[in-house]
């Protein structure tokens, strides 16, 4: 392939890249030979020009295999699945949903990331719970599923390690926005099994949506071309999701919501997000199931048990999940400076 200048003012002029073009890019940023100004540039070039469909395919190719692909047991086969890209300000979803998966029996690896332009990410928002440790091996996260059923960890030099550079500086360069890098970045390379179903949420409001249109349908159409079968569910980003914003705020309420409370919003985004999981999988386990596990305690367990699993001290833990509202807020800190704004 061409010195990436070249590749640079290739895209810069509109042209299309070729596979192994983009597989060139993608390994100088895994192997730290790109300059981060070559990075940067190559991101806002592709945010203005834009990717072909076949581009895009190849790009997320690249992206999984710039880290070890994940193999799972035969025995999971059908029962693995994933979520990705609610997206939006209050958005704790991941929080909810991966344990009440697990809960009814799905095996629920999550790689997530920090937070882009003014929302923050689910990896800082679990970071705001003492002792939870996002870095985990592949032999860590398969052994978590196993005993526990869920797991949320962050990128690494094992796992997408070019998304782990390009996550950030997407966000310093304004180029959050673009569907070719959204499609790309979604850690497809968390399995090694087709039968993978990726449950995602691409978001659309009328007015303060930031993406130029739904990125649904080249996102499901990358799925489907890597053997994923891939559900893709609308909701709005328009408001925040539920009534907490900010890290350790949203964890709270989280934990509310897997309490079986919670603002109404919040739980049936989960309960919906559930339901299409189970679409994904092929399993017919009844639409109401997720919202019986957030009733009886059984989500809540999960998530207790994958907080110990990931480094939060046992008793903290317990105490977290177990505890009154103003137990909860102890154990996660209150804001130094707080000042009452009245309506």
């Amino acid at each position: 392939p061409s010195p990436l200048p070249s590749l640079i003012r290739k895209k810069r002029d509109g042209e299309r890249l070729e596979d192994a073009e983009i597989r060139s890019f993608v390994h100088g940023v895994t192997e730290g030979t790109a300059q981060q100004g070559q990075i940067g540039a190559m991101l806002m070039a592709i945010r203005l020009r834009g990717m072909d469909a076949g581009e895009t395919l190849a790009l997320t190719r690249a992206m999984a295999a710039s880290g070890r692909v994940l193999a799972w047991p035969p025995a999971w086969h059908g029962l693995v699945v994933d979520k990705h890209s609610t997206g939006g300000v209050g958005d704790k979803v991941s929080l909810a949903l991966a344990p009440a998966l697990a809960a009814c029996g799905c095996k629920v690896p999550m790689i997530s990331g920090r937070g882009l332009g003014h929302t923050g990410g689910t990896l800082d928002k679990l970071e705001a719970i003492p002792g939870f440790r996002v870095s985990q091996s592949p032999e860590e996260m398969c052994s978590i599923l196993e005993r526990v059923g869920c797991c949320i960890v962050g990128q690494s030099e094992a796992l997408v390690p070019a998304d782990r550079v390009l996550y950030g500086l997407r966000d310093v360069t304004a180029t959050v926005d673009s569907v070719p890098l959204i499609t790309g970045a979604l850690g497809w390379g968390t399995s090694a099994l087709p039968a993978l179903p990726a449950v995602l949420i691409p978001t659309h409001c009328p007015s303060s949506c930031p993406l130029p249109c739904p990125p649904s349908r080249p996102v499901v159409e990358v799925g489907t071309q890597l053997g994923i079968r891939t559900v893709a569910v609308l909701s709005r980003m328009d408001q925040p999701l539920g009534r907490a914003v900010g890290n350790a705020l949203e964890v709270l309420e989280a934990l509310e919501c897997l309490d079986g409370g919670g603002p109404p919003d919040l739980r049936q985004l989960v309960t919906t997000l559930g339901q299409r999981g189970d679409t994904g999988t092929g399993r017919d386990t009844g639409g109401h199931r997720r919202g019986r596990a957030l009733d009886d305690g059984s989500a809540l367990s999960t998530f207790e048990a994958m907080l110990g699993a990931q480094g939060v001290p046992p008793d903290t833990a317990h105490r977290l999940c177990s505890g009154t509202p103003a137990q909860r807020r102890q154990l996660l800190g209150n804001a130094k400076v707080c000042e009452e704004l009245p309506a």
